[in-house]
């Protein structure tokens, strides 16, 4: 997935901030508080990344940006909760792809639609996941095909972990074993760190979770990273083949991190706050601050998100019937 960064249309004249009237004029003139809304506890990737981008939004975009956590059943509390709010650019949702492409497809009833309930506005970054293995699997074992061959003989190791049951890196996990017609067992954990605790315990065989949460055990010397899910190699483990350098192909799969309003914001507001999203992702020490957790700053139109999430969510579509999974499996 590449998309390149794009500079909008010059900052709206005076002209038209006087045409604006009500809550648009009150939204170009800037807010006193603005809130970025996450469903992810805070210390987290998608925490830090809405704290990050924050801070360089104060003072222009609003005189002061705060970060809320409102996190349960799996995000779904923060996409519900703003999809409620007032559309006027002071409640902004910060969510990872899996919320938005992948539940539509594993939940029966979800309490928002990804398209009618949310404007969107700009990606925040992406990153590619890491197949890695610990202590109870054979230091001989190098790559993933090794690894699924080793499960496949010694089916009590035949499993792994992720953070969560239908996000991304279960999926990644499922169809690696899929391919290979090994059954690999998954256990579901909130998030990657106690599922990454566990694989440094001998507790799980493996680990399928975003690239930034497996690289900073990798010092502990219990952990090997056997494949990235990226089209190319990670900068952050540039040594690590990715799964079709290693034969195992349609793997290539990355997530992103994104902005939205609720429904039907105005043009102008929605362009503000992408001009302000904008700006922040361009800092220097907010792409250094995403590169310590694995994640590639990378702003985009609010048509080009669009347009991802139309084509993701596509996507994802045979993968869960390829898989088999639902939310009440």
């Amino acid at each position: 997935m590449t998309l390149k960064r794009r500079h909008l249309l010059q900052a709206t004249g005076a002209s038209a901030l006087l045409a604006g009237i009500g809550q648009h004029a009150f939204a170009q003139a800037g807010l006193d508080t603005a809130t970025i809304v996450t469903g992810f506890a805070a210390g987290g990737t998608s925490d830090t990344t809405c704290r990050r981008i924050a801070q360089r939004m104060q003072p222009d975009y609003a005189k002061a940006v705060v970060v809320e956590n409102r996190t349960g059943a799996g995000g779904q509390i923060a996409v519900t909760y703003v999809k409620g709010r007032p559309a006027d650019g002071a409640t902004i949702l910060q969510t990872p792809t899996s919320m938005l492409t992948i539940y539509p497809h594993i939940y029966r009833k979800l309490p928002y639609d990804p398209v009618a309930d949310l404007t969107p506005v700009s990606l925040a970054c992406v990153f590619d996941f890491g197949f890695a293995v610990g202590p109870a699997v054979p230091a001989s074992i190098k790559t993933v095909p090794e690894f699924l061959g080793w499960a496949k003989a010694n089916p009590n190791g035949a499993n792994f972990g992720s953070p969560a049951a239908g996000s991304t890196p279960h999926f990644i996990g499922a169809l690696l074993g899929k391919q290979a017609g090994v059954e690999l067992k998954h256990a579901a954990y909130r998030g990657t760190q106690p599922a990454m605790l566990d694989l440094l315990g001998g507790n799980i065989s493996a680990v399928s979770g975003p690239i930034g949460d497996i690289i900073q055990h990798l010092s502990t010397g219990k952990v090997r990273i056997l494949g990235v899910s990226g089209a190319k190699r990670s900068r952050f483990a540039p040594d690590v083949p990715t799964f079709g350098e290693q034969g195992i192909a349609n793997m290539a799969h990355s997530e992103w991190f994104a902005f939205f309003l609720p429904a039907k914001a105005a043009p102008d507001v929605v362009n503000r706050l992408n001009t302000a999203m904008k700006s922040a992702l361009a800092q220097k020490d907010v792409i250094d601050g995403l590169a310590g957790f694995g994640l590639e700053a990378m702003s985009s139109t609010p048509n080009e998100l669009a347009d991802l999430l139309k084509r993701d969510t596509a996507k994802w579509g045979p993968i869960v019937k390829q898989v088999g999974f639902t939310a009440e499996n």
